[in-house]
């Protein structure tokens, strides 16, 4: 089996395969937001890719997740941190989320044979699930409005690092540069990304706070998983 890496979702067409399982990475901060909101009780959550849709979704009485530019949108309940999604706000609820990066990024890979979700917090349910598929992986980095960012190639990397040491291979050069950088930076992953650009952008939103809770590694064992049959996020049991 083989492991590989998508840098952006612009360059997905070239690395899309049916018959994979596609992890949808945005560490900065959807997929950790989307552990967070199911750790707290939420039932489902459905990703739309624009704020209209999102806007549309909360005239209907939808109670909506909505980010842009890493704030709030103002017609929103929540914006796009793990923080907002508290068990008083969610637990029970059917959410709609919408983020500047993320949520393109898992309708992207739309028709996939699976879709799930991984950040550092969840890393090693993300990697027993590939395990237990025994499928060809495509980690694909959400990135920042198309371009290559640092924390989800990371992602990639120790996702590949997992993988490659239960026999799994790279399937191209992306997958060794992210592995690459992986072995550089997992001694001290938030001093490696303390000059990412996306750091520069939480800090200058006040939202510097999130930056821990997003790189605490295996912090959950639950696996956001895209259901093709309801058209949302769901957590399936354990298997």
């Amino acid at each position: 089996m083989e492991i590989d890496v998508c840098f952006s979702p612009a360059l997905y067409p070239h690395y899309h395969r049916a018959e994979a399982e596609v992890v949808v990475v945005d560490i900065f901060r959807a997929t950790t937001t989307l552990v967070a909101a199911f750790e707290s009780g939420a039932r489902s959550i459905l990703p739309v890719a624009t704020a209209e849709e999102a806007e549309a979704w909360k005239a209907r009485g939808w109670p909506v997740g909505a980010e842009r530019n890493v704030r709030r949108c103002p017609f929103a309940d929540f914006g796009n941190s793990p923080f907002d999604y508290t068990p008083e706000k969610v637990a029970g609820k059917d959410l709609v989320f919408t983020t500047t990066n993320g949520t393109k990024a898992i309708r992207c890979a739309g028709d996939a044979y699976r879709i799930v979700t991984g950040a550092f917090v969840n890393l090693r349910a993300v990697a027993d699930d590939c395990l237990r598929e025994g499928r060809a992986v495509v980690v694909l980095c959400s990135g920042w409005e198309d371009r290559i960012n640092i924390e989800d190639t990371l992602f990639g990397g120790a996702l590949a690092a997992i993988l490659l040491s239960h026999g799994y291979r790279p399937a191209g050069d992306a997958a060794r540069i992210a592995l690459s950088l992986w072995k550089e930076a997992e001694k001290d992953l938030q001093g490696y990304l303390g000059q990412a650009e996306h750091i520069d952008r939480l800090r200058s939103a006040g939202l510097e706070d999130n930056v821990p809770c997003c790189l605490a590694l295996n912090r959950s064992s639950l696996l956001p998983v895209f259901s093709k049959k309801e058209g949302r996020l769901v957590v399936e049991p354990n298997r």
